[in-house]
């Protein structure tokens, strides 16, 4: 299905071979590939042959990351040995097990959080790191999580990429292990029997190996330092044909194509595929950013990252994540190829999103979900991922079932089509296509919504002032952008600006700390520096912890204000640009 398509996108989806695509995933997806293994390595040799015979160059390169293989793990309950996983990022039991009483607490909530004291907690829920965080707060002992009908492979820690000195202590000090509904049903008799004394068995091999990057890049040919991003990450839980082999095999399959139209190209389009993504938690892409940071600070134009494509049932194609920015790209081609109307949600701290702190706009992380259903199988990947329609990537999602006959060629062929054009649209426009008035916009409503939340006991009159001023400056540089009064160093000059507006909006949105780290992978707020609104409207007007939110927050409006002051200086530059232009 595709509706209005363009001559030369028409030119693109067909070039586009489904089974081209299934051929590179069955490749991909033949060897279970852990971080670091062997067998991973194969794979990234198999990306990097192929890549190099569509004519693009190719470096692979190797560094140290913080890598967490989870091993055999066991859970005794009642003289009985029930089924069990551990997970990345827990750390293992001495040879004798952890021995604790299980208390129940059913599906998470802050309330029960005092039942934990002292004890190992039984929670429904497949294993999330922000419910360890707070289990662990709250002096539990250890964790066991009841999936749903099958085992779902996580890592548990929310520190970003390899750790730091800073931030080393944040990883999980307690046990973790996983078990399915049959064996919780099990757990849950023997609990209310009274046999709740269990003992639980993990070996988790963490430690700092060496993992490849493979990136590849087509030029082009009129701003070529400027270069649009595309990854996705190549190590997998079991075979992930779909996480994260249908995904490769489009990245592959778009370099092929592509590859037919680099003299269209303004900009260049440069490939990464990670390791480390399940295993290391984005330990790839933010060893990239940290290596490369000034390079893509400087010149890379949006980041497009591609997960779990294709997949059986996958009709929902209009929930993918985007930016307010990004978000009319996916628009146009999600309405062209599937006749679907794009809604759109905003990220949150995951799927290798380590470029926001150097100010990159970003598109997608998946394409399509299934649809919501009443199936049990996909309960818990629903209650993780559900939107209004979509309900994630499906039941096999992290599981020992994501394998081939999971892929639906048709459907992949569908997702691999959009994010072609959409790509495509970035590399060829004459103006970068990132809406900053829309950026702008969402910025003022939530800036509203936290003022309303504030009841007036925080001034953003200036925010809001600065914000309005900078919104008309855009709105005048984007009436007057056409390729008719722009010629092609006005245009590089032009699109430098926009690039640098992102550097500011994009922190500004999204980042917390110092965009030269990277935040913990943790639930976001927007605009974080005023998240602490929220906790100020909750605590006593003129108490003592008010007041000491109320001081700090006014030195991070004053953060907000001057990154607002620095985006108008620099539209200021390009409104001025835009007027010197017209009067030649």
């Amino acid at each position: 299905m595709s509706s209005g398509l363009s001559p030369i996108e028409y030119e693109i989806t067909s070039e586009i071979d489904s089974n081209q695509l299934m051929e590179f995933n069955r490749e991909i997806a033949k060897e279970v590939r852990l971080s670091g293994s062997a067998e991973e390595l194969r794979a990234f040799e198999y990306a990097k042959r192929t890549l190099e015979s569509f004519g693009l160059s190719t470096k692979l390169t190797f560094h140290d990351a913080y890598i967490s293989i989870p091993g055999p793990a066991r859970l005794v309950a009642g003289n009985q040995e029930i089924a069990c996983i551990t997970h990345s990022m827990a750390p293992s039991t001495d040879v004798d097990g952890l021995k604790g009483t299980a208390v129940y607490i059913g599906e998470f909530s802050e309330e029960k959080l005092k039942l934990v004291d002292g004890r190992i907690a039984v929670v429904e829920s497949i294993a999330l790191p922000e419910i360890l965080l707070q289990l662990e707060a709250s002096k539990a002992i250890g964790a066991i999580f009841i999936n749903g009908p099958y085992t779902h492979e996580m890592i548990v820690s929310t520190v970003w990429g390899s750790p730091s000195e800073e931030n080393i202590d944040s990883i999980p000090k307690i046990p973790v292990i996983s078990i399915n509904n049959e064996n919780g049903t099990t757990l849950k008799s023997l609990i209310n029997q009274g046999e709740n004394n269990v003992e639980i068995y993990a070996r988790v091999d963490t430690k700092w190996i060496k993992t490849p990057t493979l990136t590849a890049e087509i030029r082009g040919n009129e701003e070529a330092d400027h270069f649009v991003l595309f990854s996705g990450h190549i190590d997998s839980w079991h075979y992930g044909a779909m996480d994260n082999g249908s995904a490769n095999a489009t990245m592959i399959e778009a370099a092929r194509v592509l590859s037919k139209f680099q003299k269209n190209m303004k900009r260049s389009l440069r490939f990464a595929f990670w390791s480390g993504h399940s295993h290391g938690r984005y330990s790839g892409s933010q060893n990239y950013c940290d290596s490369h940071w000034e390079e893509i600070h400087e010149n890379c134009v949006m980041h497009f990252y591609v997960d779990s494509v294709g997949g059986k049932g996958a009709t929902i194609l209009s929930e993918s994540n985007c930016m307010a920015e990004t978000k009319e790209i996916a628009a146009e081609y999600v309405w062209k190829i599937a006749e679907q109307t794009f809604i759109g949600s905003r990220y949150g701290r995951y799927a290798d999103q380590s470029f926001w702190g150097a100010g990159v706009p970003s598109l997608f992380m998946g394409m399509s979900e299934q649809p919501i259903s009443d199936d049990p199988n996909s309960k818990m990947v629903f209650e993780l991922f559900k939107g209004q329609k979509a309900g994630g990537f499906g039941w096999w999602w992290h599981t020992v079932e994501d394998t081939i006959d999971k892929i639906d060629p048709v459907n992949l062929k569908r997702d691999c089509e959009i994010y072609a054009l959409s790509i495509y649209k970035v590399l060829t426009e004459p103006i970068v296509p990132i809406n900053q008035v829309a950026a702008v916009k969402e910025l003022k409503k939530l800036v509203g919504e936290y003022w309303a939340i504030s009841s007036g006991h925080i001034d953003l009159d200036l925010t809001q002032n600065r914000l309005c001023h900078l919104e008309t400056l855009l709105k005048e540089i984007y009436q007057h952008k056409t390729m008719d009064t722009l010629q092609k160093e006005d245009l590089k000059e032009l699109n430098q600006g926009l690039i640098q507006i992102s550097r500011i909006l994009v922190p500004l949105n999204y980042v917390e700390n110092d965009i030269f780290d990277h935040d913990p992978a943790n639930k976001s707020c927007p605009i974080p520096a005023l998240s602490s609104i929220r906790k100020m409207s909750e605590v006593e007007k003129n108490s003592h912890e008010f007041h000491l939110i109320q001081t700090s927050l006014r030195r991070k409006i004053n953060k907000v204000n001057y990154s607002l002051k620095r985006a108008i200086d620099q539209t200021e530059a390009l409104r001025l640009l835009v007027k010197e232009v017209q009067i030649k």
